[in-house]
């Protein structure tokens, strides 16, 4: 048997909410799974092991927000700050993909399926980790 088994966790970090999504075995489709609320980072990880656990995942995918001139910015440090902290509590490795546009695209994307995006925030980060994770996984199915 050819092919190695993937678990990725698609992380959209935002000041607000995270955006959780998780891919399959194969690592070709990303789904969203949930949203985390912020309430304090010990909360954030109590609320992620769980998920690390059960998926088995082996690696993090963090939307990191470049702004439109390709820079890093506060958000963008902020990010990485806090995925440091992540990398460091669940022992696990990180890698950074550009998130630019994706909450659009997963406006979008909601509004398709005839949910309203308006109504529910945290529908749109679940989507746009997807999203992160799915970029991720097409530049190592499709270098």
């Amino acid at each position: 048997m050819g092919g190695s088994l993937i678990s990725a966790l698609g992380l959209d970090i935002g000041q607000k909410r995270i955006g959780v999504a998780g891919c399959d075995r194969l690592g070709l489709l990303a789904t969203p799974l949930t949203t985390i609320y912020h309430e304090s980072f010990d909360k954030d990880v109590e609320m992620l092991k769980p998920i690390v656990v059960e998926r088995e995942v082996s690696i993090l995918i963090v939307g990191l927000p470049y702004l439109m001139d390709g820079q890093l910015g506060t958000q963008a440090q902020q990010v990485q700050k806090y995925s440091d902290r992540l990398q460091q509590t669940l022992q696990l490795p990180v890698e950074y993909v550009d998130e630019r546009c994706t909450s659009l695209e997963a406006k979008e994307i909601l509004v398709s399926r005839k949910r309203s995006p308006s109504r529910n925030k945290g529908l749109i980060d679940a989507q746009a980790a997807a999203l992160i994770l799915q970029r991720w996984l097409d530049d190592r199915v499709f270098p």
